[in-house]
């Protein structure tokens, strides 16, 4: 049956779980890029009313609406959202438990996941074709497994990064700008903002159970994908298929030092810079002094006090495009 749906409205929808067969559904969430995402449905259908096979829509305003939607699908379905790092990092665990397909087509804020996939240039109509007709590809993800101050412990998926220390606090000051800033414009006034109160963190930090660095840092990232923070290239080489994660690390610096820094970050130029390490891993730990603040995917998830990051290899299967292969 084919049904354009609000799952948030109250009315009673066809179960997409009626036949078991995999469907097709395109999922937007209308929340993302400061709800504006939500003008998107009426072209969506218009687009979609011709197809020989019509999708499934269904607009979701919350993420365990989204959830359940998922989690009924049957197993090995295509689901294509319409949004940015937050909409797709929520749905992670029930995309891999259901076995489905991830596409995405960019209209969330960051969108470094999208850019990851090779489709964050595509106009929304291309990159929505281009999800319907490709075929599908697993990709890498990471997991890191947090301990807070009270020796409680979390485990968050993520497809773009893991991050502690400075660039987690700016993901949380990011997040209470104004959304219509977009993605990078909006990552960097907030590192300016943050700049004024610029704090390092005496972090423990091991690869395969080798310690690498003892002592403050400002930032200490995993990358699996080239890009965070709305597109900015902290780890120009890394790769969502290679079967490792790319650890940055920004020692502690001054203000001036940041600021002479910043431009390289953006473009990916900052690789071999006095303070600056690069390596490759498949397993990292990091123990902080005191509670640090972290985030994934564009996501403030608190401080902890210890962090063990693990690459999964070629575990989502998703839609990507050429660009996107090294």
């Amino acid at each position: 049956m084919e049904i354009t749906q609000d799952p948030d409205s109250g009315k009673q929808a066809p179960s997409p779980s009626a036949e078991r067969e995999p469907k097709t559904v395109l999922l937007l969430n209308a929340n993302a890029a400061g709800a504006r995402a939500a003008g998107y449905k009426r072209a969506i259908e218009q687009h979609t009313v011709a197809l020989p096979r019509r999708p499934m829509l269904f607009v979701s305003r919350e993420a365990q609406t989204a959830i359940r939607l998922i989690n009924a699908l049957p197993a090995g379905s295509r689901v294509i959202v319409f949004g940015g790092d937050g909409s797709v990092n929520q749905l992670l665990p029930s995309l891999l438990a259901g076995g489905h397909t991830l596409g995405v087509v960019a209209v969330g804020s960051g969108n470094d996941t999208a850019r990851a996939l090779g489709v964050d240039r595509m106009k929304w109509h291309v990159a929505l074709d281009h999800a319907l007709q490709s075929a599908p590809e697993k990709i890498d993800l990471g997991e890191v497994s947090y301990t807070n101050a009270r020796g409680f412990t979390q485990s968050k998926l993520f497809i773009s990064s893991f991050c502690a220390g400075f660039d987690a606090a700016t993901v949380q000051q990011a997040q209470s700008l104004p959304t219509w800033l977009g993605g990078m414009p909006r990552y960097v006034l907030a590192t300016l903002i943050m700049l004024s109160t610029l704090d390092s963190f005496d972090l423990h930090i091991s690869i395969e159970g080798q310690a690498i660095h003892a002592g403050p840092v400002l930032l200490a990232s995993a990358l699996n994908s080239a890009t965070y923070g709305g597109g900015m290239q902290i780890a120009p080489s890394a790769m969502i298929d290679d079967g490792a994660l790319d650890l940055m690390v920004a020692e502690r610096m001054g203000v001036l030092r940041v600021l002479s820094l910043l431009p390289r970050m953006l473009l990916g130029r900052h690789l071999g810079e006095p303070g600056v390490i690069h390596q490759c891993f498949g397993n990292l730990l990091i123990k902080a002094q005191q509670p640090v603040p972290m985030a994934v995917d564009g996501e403030y998830l608190g401080e902890a006090i210890e962090a063990k990051v693990s690459i999964k290899p070629a575990q989502l299967p998703v839609l990507r495009a050429q660009s996107s292969r090294h």
